[in-house]
């Protein structure tokens, strides 16, 4: 023997599920790996959406979908992939006008689940004015996936004056929150595991471009939007707090937290700011134009419990601080890892 110690075993050499889960871990993956491997690196933040070379107004996203169970209170997986992706335009300020689905299919899995999920899907996409106008469809071993798994595809057009992006917040503007927090990611894990809480919890999986049309008339004063989705609303707000090198503050008392979502989360050991949302958007918008978009969002369903939450100010650029019930004040980090997998 030597007497030199081995070199320990490096968890980031293989792929973990922490990966996959929106966070530090997600962030580190693509700026050392997958954004270097595929072409050169992006001039700007990484958004929900791109906007087409030399077709600046229509914009492009895609997303697969993994959840489990496939189905849960408040969705399944079929009309998840559709409102995720729709959501994904409209952060970016447009409005869906196709979609792509390809399904990836466990051999063994029954036709007749199958069905009843692509029907979902395409009963989501009617409802929310998008054709799903071209797909593929791949069946794989037994043990090689799942049961199933989606992908989809959208192609939106920028409504005129909407240039929301992830790198646009300045410091005074004020964060609004359409809705409640931490019902998707809840309902997913309560189903999986049989918590019990699937009777109190449903997911809030839902398209949310038209609550977007809404805030239309406020035009260049909607600095950012973003759907909270993976790693929840801490991941989001770190990512635009470091994007757009201002600092973020919010009050804990306005977060709008369901009863049994604040439940469930006690019993797990988990934060909801880190909870997957599927149905809420957050906009850092003009201290100027903050009441009246704020009206805006309420003034449609998917936006009617819409809350002011905090704002933005000057440095420590990439900071967010949460102001607790106590009157304390704690740093919210991005979440490392994951906590909740197979969400979306």
């Amino acid at each position: 023997m030597n007497g030199e110690c081995p070199v320990p075993y490096a968890e980031h050499e293989r792929i973990l599920l922490g990966h996959g889960a929106g966070g530090r871990l997600t962030t580190e993956l693509l700026d050392t790996l997958v954004l270097p491997a595929i072409g050169d690196l992006p001039d700007g933040p990484l958004e929900d959406a791109a906007l087409l070379p030399d077709f600046p107004e229509l914009v492009v996203s895609t997303d697969s979908f993994v959840v489990s169970p496939l189905v849960f209170p408040g969705g399944d997986i079929g009309s998840l992939a559709v409102h995720g992706t729709i959501n994904d335009l409209a952060m970016r300020g447009a409005l869906p006008l196709a979609l792509s689905l390809a399904v990836i299919a466990e051999e063994g899995l029954p036709l007749a689940e199958l069905q009843s999920l692509l029907a979902s899907a395409g009963k989501a996409a009617h409802s929310a004015g998008v054709p799903v106008v071209t797909g593929d469809t791949k069946v794989v071993g037994r043990g090689a996936a799942d049961k199933l798994f989606l992908n989809t595809t959208g192609i939106g057009r920028r409504i005129p004056g909407l240039t929301p992006s992830a790198a646009r917040a300045r410091p005074g503007d004020a964060i609004l929150l359409s809705g409640p927090i931490g019902l998707h990611g809840t309902a997913v894990l309560s189903t999986r595991e049989g918590l019990g809480f699937a009777t109190d919890i449903a997911s809030d999986s839902q398209p949310l471009h038209r609550l977007v049309e809404a805030l239309a008339p406020y035009g260049a004063d909607i600095h950012t939007l973003r759907d909270p989705t993976r790693g929840g609303l801490a991941t989001t707000l770190n990512e635009i707090a470091r994007d757009s090198a201002v600092a973020v503050e919010i009050d804990e008392s306005t977060l709008p937290v369901p009863p049994a979502v604040a439940s469930a989360c006690d019993l797990l050991g988990l934060d909801p700011l880190i909870v997957a949302n599927e149905g809420c958007l957050v906009a850092f918008v003009a201290p100027a134009a903050a009441d009246a978009a704020l009206a805006a969002l309420r003034a449609r369903p998917e936006g009617a419990q819409a809350v002011r939450i905090g704002e933005t100010a000057d440095g420590p650029g990439g900071r967010v601080v949460l102001r607790t019930l106590v009157g304390a004040r704690r740093v919210v980090d991005m979440p490392l890892g994951e906590q909740l997998p197979r969400i979306c």
